[in-house]
């Protein structure tokens, strides 16, 4: 999962620079808005390391906290992206199964590391389109996550991860087709 890496750096330069004075702006998730795609995003991000690790995620703290509220929220935040792609880059990482919330059986190890993956890509988008930045993720590790995507799309729109799929043409850039394979459209603008 080298992509892993490529895609931590991204999405953490993009949490870094989402600017605080958009953090209640609009997203392409229609429920949630910059703070909540960040919060979700810092979140899931320490639980994907201990999934890597197969290991009970923390407790604390909860999925309702406010981690843009937390001073430093954004270095920590890339700091842990970081140790949640290195993990990921251990073998031992995609052997068996595990989970995001430490219930078992959970899914396949690679399906849980493809689904953060894709999370960063995607929550990259968001959040970049959102707040005007540039995402900054090459065609490999959209190609990537695509493919991660692709493999859980119907699991994502039954448990309401992803909305309907948003035609794009067949010849669409890579991130386009794995936009509307999530649901979102690729032409928002806030």
């Amino acid at each position: 999962m080298k992509d892993m890496l490529t895609a931590a750096d991204a999405i953490a330069r993009i949490v870094r620079d989402v600017p605080a004075g958009v953090l209640d702006a609009p997203t392409p998730a229609a429920e949630w808005d910059v703070r909540a795609t960040l919060n979700h995003v810092v979140f899931w991000t320490a639980r994907g390391e201990s999934a890597a690790r197969k290991e009970q995620p923390p407790a604390e703290p909860g999925e309702d906290h406010d981690f843009t509220a937390d001073p430093g929220y954004a270095a920590a935040f890339a700091e842990q992206a970081h140790r949640t792609a290195a993990a990921w880059q251990e073998p031992a990482a995609r052997e068996g199964s595990t989970s995001l919330t430490g219930s078992a059986p959970g899914l396949p190890a690679t399906v849980i590391g493809g689904m953060i993956l894709g999370e960063w890509v995607l929550h990259g988008w968001d959040l970049a389109v959102a707040a005007g930045l540039p995402h900054g993720l090459d065609d490999a590790v959209v190609r990537a996550a695509y493919d991660s995507t692709a493999a859980i799309a119907d699991m994502g729109r039954q448990y309401g991860a992803f909305g309907p799929e948003v035609a794009v043409p067949a010849d669409a850039p890579p991130l386009d087709r794995l936009l509307g394979l999530s649901g979102r459209d690729p032409r928002w603008t806030p």
